[in-house]
């Protein structure tokens, strides 16, 4: 059967049409972004093959050290998209340096190719736990400006990365699924390309993606409910208490273990997604990372009109204090953020106001 394109705009003239918003622009920005695209090209191929090619199990097989900066088990994937994000992305003249979840410090462009105006942070294969298993996973990037002192030839260090949220360039995700799709954001809304196998092109499939204001999804994972804060607990005994609860509607709830399907499904036909912060792990304030995924993620949601909140600030004004910085995170529709951030706001009324916390919660300890 003969397919028809739903679009000829390749995301290469979709770049170019984005630069002409700004009649000085030099181009390097997009150069970068085809660098990015193209890695994740190369990823989504890996991961396609899976077995076929050995990809799948943990890193290495020989019985050395398979435990990544943070403290996880590497997937052979997940150290074959670190290198090529790095193989793709340095040779181009357009990077100052860039920093990985699966590295433990940042990588600086080597001194023998020329230096650009930005930095790339990226986690390179997000949700590797479901690889085995042929779930869909993904890469979360953020585009930041490099500092002039760097690009000037300083050394990089920790702290030119150390930027709030709001100071990104732009941000987007790779989903390899059913469909290769690349979710970005150059700071003005949020569009999806799908990749076209037999082109290698990414075409545009999804303009100005927008994330609805209400919903009746949320996800979460509930085996750590003994954990969460009690304003969690009451938004989620709300949300289970359905029709004859406070909230008068039945919600469903849905946990796939791989952030950027859950990102992707909330901008597709909304929800809200928690991660939030909890007792689990005392010295952790939280699973997720601010810089590769929080921050990334956050920009694309308020960029399509959701929201992005730690529970008790918005995601993209917290400013970062280290590189593998953890936090936790809330995002989609905003009306249900909103409510979960009020909550954390008036924690003294959450027992006279929601009786089924109180009294019968469905996650009480």
């Amino acid at each position: 059967m003969a397919i028809t394109p739903r679009t000829s705009t390749t995301l290469t003239q979709f770049l170019i049409e984005q630069r002409r918003r700004f009649p000085d622009a030099s181009g390097n920005f997009n150069a970068l972004m085809l660098d990015v695209a193209l890695a994740c090209k190369a990823i989504a191929k890996s991961v396609a093959y899976g077995a076929l090619a050995d990809l799948l199990g943990h890193h290495p097989e020989d019985g050395g050290s398979c435990v990544n900066v943070q403290g996880e088990t590497q997937q052979k994937l997940d150290v074959l998209s670190n290198e090529l994000f790095i193989r793709m992305t340095e040779c181009g003249g357009n990077l100052s340096g860039m920093a990985s979840e699966e590295m433990e410090t940042p990588y600086p462009i080597p001194t023998h190719l020329h230096r650009g105006k930005y930095l790339l942070v990226f986690d390179p294969l997000d949700g590797s736990s479901n690889i085995d298993v042929n779930v869909s996973v993904g890469s979360i990037f953020s585009i930041l400006r490099a500092p002039r002192h760097v690009q000037d030839g300083a050394d990089l260090t920790e702290a030119d990365f150390l930027q709030p949220g709001c100071e990104q360039v732009a941000a987007g995700y790779a989903l390899y699924g059913p469909t290769t799709m690349l979710v970005l954001s150059v700071g003005s809304g949020v569009n999806g390309f799908t990749l076209d196998p037999v082109m290698g092109e990414f075409m545009l499939t999804h303009p100005d993606l927008r994330v609805p204001e209400d919903t009746q999804e949320f996800a979460i994972n509930a085996s750590n409910a003994r954990f969460w804060e009690l304003p969690v607990k009451r938004y989620v005994d709300e949300c289970l208490a359905g029709r004859t609860g406070p909230r008068g509607k039945d919600f469903n709830m849905r946990w796939i273990a791989s952030m950027v399907a859950e990102a992707h499904r909330i901008l597709m036909r909304g929800g809200v997604f928690l991660y939030p912060r909890d007792t689990k792990d005392p010295d952790k304030a939280s699973r997720l990372r601010l810089l590769y995924e929080a921050n990334p993620v956050g920009f694309i949601m308020e960029q399509a009109g959701g929201r992005a909140s730690t529970g008790r600030k918005p995601m993209l004004q917290v400013q970062p204090g280290q590189l593998h910085q953890r936090i936790g995170l809330v995002f989609g529709s905003r009306n249900e953020v909103e409510r979960i951030e009020r909550y954390h706001s008036e924690p003294v009324a959450l027992k006279d106001e929601n009786p089924l916390f109180a009294e019968r919660s469905l996650f009480r300890d």
